[in-house]
Formats: structure tokens, sequence, C-alpha cells
């Protein structure tokens, strides 16, 4: 779960699906995107999971898929005029990526 908007994080997300892990490690650390940090980390440990659990070759591996869906929203108030509220959305975000082995020819 990432704190932000789930329609900000799938910009981010949409920029890596289907490259390969090299390429999408370059383009999220020199995108001008807060969330692309967290998308960073996620990416980093999926490659980490690939490598250790499933043996698969890292210079090998393409994000196969990069989903975000949305979770809690954390609802705040500010205090405004004549005793009226200004309501709050604090949104979280689901991210779920992928990567798979492809053979090279």
């Amino acid at each position: 779960m990432l704190r932000g908007s789930p329609q900000k994080l799938n910009l981010v997300a949409q920029q890596i699906r289907g490259m390969k892990v090299e390429k999408a490690l370059a383009a999220l650390t020199f995108s001008h995107k807060k969330a692309a940090i967290d998308v960073k980390k996620v990416l980093e440990s999926a490659i980490a999971n690939a490598e250790n659990n499933h043996n698969l070759d890292v210079d090998s591996l393409i994000v196969a898929e990069a989903s975000v869906g949305k979770a809690l929203t954390m609802k705040r108030f500010r205090a405004r005029a004549r005793g009226r509220t200004g309501k709050i959305l604090k949104p979280f975000s689901r991210l779920r990526i992928v990567v798979r082995e492809v053979e090279e020819n």
C-alpha cells in the first residue's frame, strides 16, 4: 500500500510496462514524479524476489505487469469559516509488479 492516488501512480506504472528491467530502473531513477521513488522500490523488490526465490536471470527479466488499484482513503477535515468544514481526502493505492524471464534470440 502506497500513499498517493491511484491515478497519479498509474501514470508512472504505465511508463515501465513491457520494458526490460534495466531500462525501467533507469526511467524511474530519472523521472520527475514523486511516485517514481515508490515504484522503483517495489520493482527492485520484485527483481530481488525473482533472483533469490525463483533463480531467474536478472539480465533477461522484463516487467510483465504493473497494475495499480485503489485502497483505503483516510478522511480528514479542516475547519473553515462560519462553522463549516472542508473535506480532505488522503488516498492510498496498491501496486503490483510482475517480472518474467524472456529468452533472448
